[in-house]
């Protein structure tokens, strides 16, 4: 390897765009592109996007990656890609996309759901370590079979959206095991797929891909994808894995004890622990680090909220400047002492009693929290910092880099040998950037507030399905 071959490229598929970062050896930033991926709706509770879509966003996004960076394609080491969970994409026997693929929000698969749990629930906990719900990979084929028989006839490979994305650069078929997992198709005796889960919906073995480990080198990029992309031909690419899992890995959590929250559209709980803790409706998926698996439990209103309120009361007043917004909002919010003059804000808020609300279940299963991770935008809030660690009684750390195409990056960097092992990648490029310790104080005032917080809370359950009834019927 020459010394210009001294940089890693991360590649996530998140669920409003993709994003391309380049990192030095070290860890420390070189450059990034990020392009907008379009999600359609067709129906009420339905959601998909169109692969094809996907890879030219990253035929947009790497190359401006490489310009940012100053770099010439050569100067990448190694590729690793992430894309969220649960994304099917299916093709036929030429390869092509057979229909639009089905994102982990989407609904329509609830009948089926409920279907497979009453018939086999048991065993697919068993098995895969998670319950079955719309979310899940399994779901959604055994939807596609009763709805679209004509496409699952036509079925000859089946893809998890990141490995889809990496087969245009390579040409290659494999997944991971986490990816295994969050299609609710893997067996956790054997790490690989379940022939007993495949057969509860007819499903055909010889259409999974094989399994393999996240670092490991797959493939390299053809003469077609290089000059598709602006990559060299010949770059290695590793398999890489879903999002969360190379996100949490990418913030440092590789001991068991260590928590994450990601404040983003949702909030996400994270937890490490040393082989699997399995309880549903906990999530629980295989780590990058051998022999461990995290915890993965959400609210599905956090920066969503947030966002809302800066763009209906904040936006108009800042000239359209969004930064300045969140900015204007953080220094108002600091403003407000604890307690925000008993106002509460529900459902499923305010957003820090709602991640206590999180950490309160997951303590009740027997988990146990050290120090937390701070992860997505919401992190970069000073403010929101401290009321969470305030609320939580935590020490909330803040890393300096802490998104899945850094993960995906150093996931990467472990294939091609910057990196002994994930410990040493972690140790080597994961910093803090800062660090909010819990006020006691403050946590004794919120912990009363939270209570009254939990009370409203389950007064308003009723009438918010009562709501959503009346407006599922009126759509």
């Amino acid at each position: 390897m020459t010394a210009a071959h001294n940089h890693l490229l991360g590649i996530d598929l998140g669920a409003g765009s993709l994003k391309a970062t380049i990192i030095r050896r070290d860890g420390s930033l070189a450059g990034e592109g990020s392009h907008p991926v379009t999600t359609k709706i067709p129906r009420f509770g339905w959601s998909e996007q169109d692969p094809a879509e996907w890879y030219q966003g990253l035929c947009r996004a790497v190359p401006a990656a490489l310009a940012a960076a100053g770099l010439s394609p050569d100067a990448v080491a190694g590729i690793g890609l992430s894309g969220g969970a649960h994304i099917p994409v299916l093709t036929d026997a030429e390869d092509r996309v057979l229909r639009p693929a089905i994102m982990w929000a989407d609904q329509r698969s609830a009948a089926e759901a409920r279907e497979l749990h009453e018939q086999a629930g048991e065993l697919i906990i068993r098995t895969s370590l998670n319950r079955v719900n719309p979310t899940w990979t399994l779901a959604m084929l055994k939807w596609l079979q009763r709805h679209e028989p004509e496409v699952v006839r036509r079925v000859r490979r089946l893809y998890i959206s990141k490995d889809y994305l990496r087969s245009r650069l390579t040409g290659s078929w494999e997944t991971d095991y986490s990816d295994a997992i969050g299609a609710l198709m893997a067996d956790d005796r054997t790490k690989s797929w379940s022939p007993e889960i495949a057969a509860l919906i007819g499903w055909p073995m010889e259409t999974l891909p094989p399994v393999v480990r996240p670092m490991d080198v797959v493939g390299e990029v053809t003469e077609k994808a290089a000059r598709e992309t602006g990559l060299a031909a010949g770059t290695p690419v590793v398999c890489g894995s879903n999002d969360t899992t190379v996100e949490f890995f990418g913030v440092g959590a590789i001991e068991p004890g260590i928590g994450a929250i990601k404040i983003a559209t949702s909030a996400v709980l994270f937890l490490a622990v040393r082989g699997p803790s399995v309880h549903p409706p906990v999530s629980c998926y295989p780590h990058i680090v051998e022999g461990m698996y995290y915890t993965a439990t959400g609210t599905n209103s956090c920066a969503s909220a947030h966002r809302w309120l800066r763009d209906n009361f904040f936006l108009p007043a800042s000239g359209g400047d969004g930064s300045a917004a969140f900015a204007e909002m953080d220094r108002l919010a600091g403003d407000v002492a604890p307690g925000s003059e008993g106002l509460i804000f529900h459902p499923y808020e305010g957003i820090a009693y709602s991640i206590r609300d999180l950490f309160e279940a997951a303590r009740a299963l027997g988990l146990s929290f050290g120090t937390i991770k701070l992860m997505g935008g919401g992190a970069r809030s000073a403010t929101w910092r401290q009321i969470i660690a305030d609320v939580t009684g935590l020490a909330v750390e803040r890393p300096g880099n802490g998104d899945a195409s850094f993960g995906a990056a150093l996931v990467a960097g472990i294939g091609v040998g910057f990196y002994a092992d994930p410990k040493a990648a972690v140790a080597q490029c994961v910093r803090v950037r800062d660090r909010c310790e819990p006020d006691p104080a403050r946590h004794a005032l919120y912990g009363q507030i939270f209570q009254i917080y939990k009370e409203a809370q389950a007064a308003l359950v009723p009438l918010n399905h009562r709501l959503h009834v009346i407006v599922e019927r009126s759509a």
